[in-house]
């Protein structure tokens, strides 16, 4: 587990990458915020949190199964990991963000993702 990254991965790579194409400018991983999001825009008070399916429990997704071995483990883990992003979630909305969130899984529809910024940012 040492070897999981929790900043740079290749789905939000891939996210920062559009929204760069897309004319928008961000800062990083704000340690200042709740939950630390992985990107901030801060003209349009918005923060995005781009979750993978496995380690936030993303629900009927094939890739947010839970392994067969060592299940208690896992459920305990993934349980704890959606109660903390709902507390983040709760906080950022309370002092005025907007929160998205995107999941690995919808990132490979890239015109959905495009659409769903677009649409949160206006």
């Amino acid at each position: 587990m040492s070897r999981i990254r929790c900043k740079d991965t290749k789905p939000e790579i891939i996210i920062r990458s559009l929204l760069h194409r897309m004319g928008f400018r961000f800062r990083l991983h704000r340690k200042d915020l709740p939950g630390k999001p992985d990107i901030v825009l801060p003209k349009y008070k918005t923060v995005i949190f781009v979750h993978g399916c496995f380690w936030h429990g993303h629900k009927g997704c094939k890739r947010g199964n839970i392994p067969k071995s060592n299940r208690g483990y896992w459920i305990t883990k993934i349980q704890n990991n959606i109660k903390r992003d709902k507390k983040h979630q709760k906080e950022l909305r309370k002092i005025g963000w907007k929160v998205l969130v995107i999941w690995e899984c919808q990132i490979e529809r890239n015109a959905c993702i495009e659409e769903k910024i677009k649409k949160a940012l206006r």
